[in-house]
């Protein structure tokens, strides 16, 4: 078990396409995936992404957000995905990410999506998902495709520390 260094805004290889895996299934993916669970949980995220991680692999895992209730962490890998969006409907709602620690932006996502790719065995998996199971995705997605969440804000001046956006943002929301 290793808990991996996380590449924060910044550094190049977040901004960069990752490569497709070929090796689907062989030990070393399954140890990448296996110390990126480790990770996540360490960081108390929700998705890593393996530029996260600084690999160039198109690779995301994320925990399943339908779970939670239930306390148990469900951790799924995701390689070589695609995504679609199922309708133009939209919604907005405030995102973090490992990599931009601290901070939150409020982020415009197609509110229902249709994903697909391969599991650490190299079975295909195909899921209809929506509201943050699908946020979840589509941010973890864009990481391998080189774009930060900062690049989707909703409004321009809607990024900031997370403390004062729990403090000024969310209070005038709910207001």
């Amino acid at each position: 078990m290793s808990i991996l260094k996380i590449a924060r805004i910044g550094h190049p290889i977040l901004l960069k396409k990752t490569n497709e895996l070929k090796d689907i299934g062989s030990e070393k993916i399954k140890k990448i995936v296996y110390d990126m669970s480790e990770t996540m949980i360490d960081y108390n995220g929700v998705g890593l992404a393996a530029p996260q991680v600084h690999l160039n692999k198109r690779l995301f895992i994320f925990r399943n957000p339908d779970l939670e209730e239930t306390k148990e962490i469900q951790i799924t890998a995701l390689i070589n995905p695609v995504v679609e969006k199922i309708s133009d409907e939209t919604n907005e709602a405030w995102e973090g990410c490992l990599s931009i620690p601290g901070m939150l932006g409020l982020v415009r996502r197609f509110s229902k999506i249709m994903y697909s790719g391969y599991d650490l065995q190299g079975n295909k998996i195909t899921n209809n998902v929506e509201g943050m199971h699908a946020r979840i995705i589509q941010h973890e997605f864009d990481h391998l495709n080189g774009i930060l969440y900062t690049s989707r804000l909703a409004h321009k001046d809607a990024f900031g520390y997370a403390e004062e956006i729990e403090n000024y943002w969310k209070k005038n929301e709910e207001n």
